[in-house]
C-alpha cells in the first residue's frame, strides 16, 4: 500500500467493547429457540437499528407493546437490561487504539449506536472519550452503511477520504466506507488489525 494514511477511524461493537443482547436474555427467557424466535420476530435487528437512528426507546417499545402485549415485561428487558449485553471490552483492540493516540496519530470513531446508549458505554468505559470525536448515529440520524454518514463524520472531522482507514466488524460497513472513497478494514481481531494497519503503513 501506498497511501499515506492519516486519519484512523474506529467502529465501536464489537471491535472495542463486546455486544451481545443474548447475555441477559438467556436469563430472561432460558429457553434457546424461543429466545431466538423472539429476536427473529419482535425484538429484532431492524427494530433496534432504529434506535440507532436516533428512535427513542420509548417510542420503540410502544410500537412493539401495541402489536405484542403479551411481550411488553421481554420488550422493555431490551433497554433495562442494555448494560448486561456491553460486559467487557477487548483490551488488546484498546490497546492499540490507545497506543495510536499516544503516538499522536488523529484517531476519531463512527459508529451506530443510539444517542443514550453511547452515553453510557463512554461512563463505564472511559477510553471512549480518549480519540479526537465521534459521530454517533443516534445523534445525526444517520446509520451505516448509509454513505451520508461517512460523509458526515468525513466533514466533521475535516477528514481526507483517501488518507483515511476505517476499521468495522461488519463487511457491509466496511464496503459503504470504500464507496465513499475511504479506505476499510474488516475486524476479526487484534492481532489480524496489527497486520491490516501495517500493510497501510501504520505501525502499532
Amino acid at each position: 500500500m501506498t497511501t499515506d494514511i492519516q486519519h484512523i477511524v474506529f467502529d465501536i461493537g464489537k471491535v472495542l467493547i463486546h455486544y451481545d443482547p443474548h447475555l441477559p436474555f438467556s436469563r430472561l427467557i432460558p429457553d434457546e429457540s424461543e429466545r431466538n424466535w423472539f429476536f427473529a420476530n419482535i425484538c429484532t435487528h431492524d427494530w433496534n437499528i432504529e434506535q440507532d437512528r436516533g428512535r427513542t426507546w420509548a417510542e420503540a417499545e410502544a410500537l412493539l407493546i401495541a402489536e405484542h402485549p403479551a411481550r411488553e415485561e421481554h420488550i422493555r428487558a431490551f433497554r433495562k437490561y442494555w448494560h448486561e449485553m456491553v460486559p467487557h471490552a477487548y483490551e488488546d483492540s484498546v490497546a492499540i487504539m490507545e497506543g495510536l493516540i499516544a503516538e499522536g496519530r488523529d484517531v476519531t470513531m463512527l459508529t451506530n449506536f443510539a444517542s443514550d446508549t453511547f452515553r453510557e458505554a463512554q461512563q463505564r468505559f472511559p477510553f471512549l472519550t480518549k480519540p479526537r470525536g465521534v459521530t454517533v448515529s443516534g445523534d445525526v440520524g444517520l446509520i451505516k452503511p448509509d454513505i451520508a454518514i461517512y460523509e458526515t463524520h468525513t466533514k466533521s472531522f475535516g477528514l481526507n477520504p483517501k488518507a483515511t482507514i476505517f476499521i468495522d466488524d461488519a463487511p457491509v460497513n466496511v464496503e459503504g466506507a470504500k464507496a465513499y472513497g475511504w479506505n476499510a478494514v474488516l475486524f476479526s481481531g487484534a492481532e489480524k488489525l496489527r497486520s491490516d494497519l501495517a500493510a497501510y503503513g501504520v505501525k502499532v
